[in-house]
């Protein structure tokens, strides 16, 4: 008996609707202020990291690259948080962290006091550069 193989359709490059969609629901759920600070931590990772998709990984919006994650986000009641999916590269950059609260591996702050765009460029960098060693 012959067997047939279904074709697949190549993915596009970049964010799929699917997960951005996925992303943009999340977000939905948010006060206007966590919302808005999210959304800006969103587009400085897609700047630091042009070629990564975005999905949702853990129930977190997160970014994936060379089918790795490499970095998320989220919001709880009291704070947003950022997630680098790295201890090691948290424990590198410490010192650029001072003010924000800090744990094995995620960065909390508040709509108020934003991880600067600079601080996020160097972590997803960073990220980068670990997953593809």
């Amino acid at each position: 008996m012959a067997r047939t193989t279904k074709a697949v359709k190549a993915r596009p490059a970049g964010p799929s609707r699917e997960s951005a969609s996925g992303i943009d629901a999340y977000l939905a759920t948010l006060d206007e202020e966590q919302r808005g600070a999210l959304e800006k931590l969103r587009q400085a990772i897609r700047l630091a990291a042009p070629g990564a998709e975005e999905c949702i990984s853990y129930a977190l919006p997160a970014f994936r690259l060379d089918g790795r994650v490499l970095v998320a986000f989220g919001a709880s009641p009291g704070h947003c948080a950022f997630y680098p999916m790295s201890p090691a590269v948290l424990d590198a950059h410490r010192a650029s962290l001072d003010g924000f609260k800090t744990s094995k591996g995620t960065i909390r702050f508040s709509p108020e006091k934003p991880l600067p765009a600079r601080i996020v460029k160097g972590l997803v960098r960073a990220r980068i550069a670990e997953t593809r060693r």
